[in-house]
């Protein structure tokens, strides 16, 4: 797994026009070009182009919008963390892949995230919605029952979505200011 910094897709890469634009359509995608060129301080065209080149590259994945999730019906959040006591192989973890999608197909989960990682003697982690805490459970009962769950340690942090008030609900815009800080001092870490 590569957790050291990429070179290639590190923020310094991209020209400074590049990163304002990211940062100002994290902020909101159903802007127009000519309102991000006003935003960013350039050209239309410069923007259509250059937004035409980042979807192209690869650094815009989706236009999306979050919604208010337990306005939908979805009250609990679980971020769930898995180990196995002995580490899955290349083609055993594939084949979990292969059967969370299968699930995911024939259930239809509300999954927003799956993800290797490391930290805190966990191997993965899953980020998902549900409509209620009974709801998380019986997922949490579909995790054991995935392969080589006889080897699997789950933790789970459970997140009452209807808690008020949130220090910060989910959103882009707060790294969308750390990019601008970016862009403008070159250093990571640096807020506007």
């Amino acid at each position: 797994m590569k957790i050291l910094e990429d070179e290639e897709s590190s923020p310094t890469k991209l020209r400074d026009v590049e990163l304002r634009l990211i940062s100002e359509l994290m902020k909101g995608s159903r802007r127009s070009d000519r309102e991000l060129a006003k935003s960013v301080g350039t050209s239309q065209p410069t923007i259509t182009r250059t937004r035409t080149k980042l979807e192209r590259k690869g650094y815009i994945r989706e236009y999306t919008m979050i919604p208010d999730f337990a306005k939908l019906g979805f009250t609990v959040m679980s971020v769930t963390f898995a180990t196995w006591d002995k580490k899955l192989t290349s083609e055993e973890y594939v084949t979990l892949m292969e059967a969370g999608r299968a699930l995911d197909k024939k259930k239809r989960l509300s999954v927003i995230m799956v993800s290797r990682g490391i930290g805190a003697n966990f191997d993965l982690m899953i980020i998902s919605l549900h409509e209620s805490y009974s709801a998380s459970q019986e997922f949490a009962g579909e995790i054991k029952r995935m392969p080589y769950s006889e080897r699997l340690s789950l933790q789970h942090f459970i997140v009452d979505l209807t808690q008020n008030p949130t220090y910060r609900t989910l959103t882009f815009s707060s790294f969308a200011e750390y990019l601008l800080g970016y862009a403008r001092t070159g250093k990571k870490g640096t807020a506007p």
